[in-house]
Order: structure tokens, then sequence, then C-alpha cells
């Protein structure tokens, strides 16, 4: 970016909200990809003056903790990365215990991530976690299938709405509802989770992918097949989140594919109120602030 665009940045304000939360500029991170507690034992207080997201997502958790998936984990693309790492967490207990008081610590709003395999556990997740004053809001990661029916909650209409509704009773706090790009129609899950009670809905999680060892001829992640994000996907992200902006009435946080400002411009383009950053972080640590300060640049010159 040309130093002139710099000085017409900073000109302009990108604070702005999401579901009452106020937020300094509109780039959050997207769940699983920045560890602010290992960055925090990196770079010290460096980080806490210079936080690169307006808000931190956590990892997701889960009721009872869980390994991952067995390594390798990773294998890139030409233009992206599938990942296979498996959510693995300390569980409910440890993450109150351990990471919680960590991650309260932030200068930004905390939003928890929760991810369980039935109603009763998201709402163990809800109910424990919720009431936390450092947590300012909950995503439901609803990429897991529900043990009772089969079916996995975010590729579900009708599962959906009824997660919602069991939880929405729970707490008064803001849930986003993390949706999987992995379906016919996104847009009917997207609006079956507002009818629930989200309060904000979150766009794309990663496509389903799978590589091999060119060596082996066999499948090369440990867990079989994974998820690609990165630069691949932005396509995708961007129609479905033109397609799901224009459904619903409650905010939509986009991401897939981030890497720059005008990136992260044509996302709010196409309707979105927040831009998360994920795959990039990987690549550069600073990319949330970076990011910012090009959208700025990029708002400028469209407003001009």
């Amino acid at each position: 970016m040309e130093a002139s665009n710099g000085s017409v940045a900073a000109e302009i304000d990108l604070a702005t909200e999401l579901c009452g939360i106020p937020l300094r500029h509109p780039v959050i991170n997207g769940s699983g990809t920045f560890d602010a507690i290992a960055a925090r034992r990196a770079f010290g207080d460096e980080l806490i003056d210079q936080f690169p997201f307006s808000a931190f997502v956590s990892k997701t958790i889960t009721p009872e903790t869980r390994p991952g998936n067995p390594p390798p984990r990773l294998w890139e693309t030409p233009s992206g990365l599938i990942n296979s790492i498996g959510l693995p967490n300390k569980g409910l207990a440890g993450f109150l215990e351990q990471d919680l008081p960590q991650l309260a610590e932030l200068p930004v709003p905390l939003i928890v991530s929760v991810m369980a395999t039935s109603h009763d556990g998201f709402a163990e997740l809800v109910e424990a976690v919720a009431p936390r004053v450092a947590v300012a809001a909950l995503e439901l990661n609803v990429s897991c299938p529900n043990v009772k029916s089969g079916l996995i909650v975010g590729e579900s209409p009708d599962e959906a709405r009824s997660l919602l509704r069991r939880i929405r009773p729970l707490t008064e706090k803001p849930l986003l509802v993390k949706l999987s790009p992995n379906v016919t129609d996104p847009v009917r899950i997207a609006l079956a989770a507002e009818e629930g009670g989200a309060d904000a809905v979150s766009l794309i999680n990663t496509l389903r992918a799978l590589a091999f060892d060119p060596e082996t001829a066999e499948q090369w992640l440990g867990g079989g097949t994974g998820g690609l994000s990165g630069p691949a996907v932005g396509a995708v992200a961007l129609a479905q989140i033109h397609a799901v902006t224009a459904a619903v009435s409650v905010p939509v946080v986009a991401m897939g594919g981030i890497a720059s400002g005008r990136d992260a411009a044509e996302m709010l383009r196409a309707g979105a109120r927040i831009v998360a950053v994920g795959t990039e972080s990987f690549r550069d640590p600073a990319a949330g602030s970076r990011i910012a300060t090009e959208l700025g640049g990029e708002l400028a010159r469209n407003s001009g």
C-alpha cells in the first residue's frame, strides 16, 4: 500500500459493533487460527499493546478433553491449506481453570467457541461459560454430528433451529452460529439459526478436502479428510456470504480466504458486518492489524 493510502486510511473511522459489542475495527480472528496464549508467551506485553484483532475468538472447546486427530495434520495446496487438526482442547474444566484467566487479560472482547455432540452438551458449555464476566459472546461450532440424530447440526435446518431453541433461554449474551459451506443451501441453515434465536452467523468454515501422499499414494492426513482454507476458498466464501446476508436480518461475520484489505472490503461489500482472518495469520502473525489498515485504505478510495 502506498504511503498516501496510509494517511488517508488514518482518517477513516473503522469502529463498528457486533451484537452490541463495540469493536475498534471490523477485523477479528477465525477460531483456532491464532493462539493468543502462545503469542503472549512469545511476545510478552507487546502483544497486548499491539493486539492484531478487535475481538478474540477462542479455540473451540468441548465438554471433555480431546487429543485431536493423529498426525500428519496439515497439507499445503498451491493456494490454500488442508487441516485435519481435530479440535484438540483441554475440555470445559481445563478451559475455565487454565485458559480463561489468561484470555481475560486480552485488551479486546472475548468470544468463546463451543462444540458438543448433543443439545445437552451444548447447554452444559453455555451454562458454564456464558456467566463469566470476561466472556462477551459465544460462537456455536455446529460442524459435529448430533449423536441422537446422526445429523450434522450445521447441515440440517431442523437441527440448527432446535439447538438454538434449546440454548437461547440459557443466556442473554450474543450467540453466533458458525455455518458449514458443505451444504447445498447455506441460506436455509442461516435462516433456521436466526429463527431459533441466533444473534449472528459466521461463515464459511472450511471446505471438505482430501490429499494423497505422492510417494506412497496413501491418504496423507491422519484423520483421513480435512478442511481446505486460504485463498482457494475465497470466491466460494464470497458467494455464500452474499446469499446469506441477503436473506437474514442478523449480522454476518465473513471468513474464508481473507488475506488483504481488498479481500476484507469485498466481504463487507457482500453484506458482512465483520470479517475474520484465519489461514493468513499462519503466514503473517500481524495479519489482523495489516488487513485492518489496508481495509481503511480500500474504504477511503471507494468513498472518494
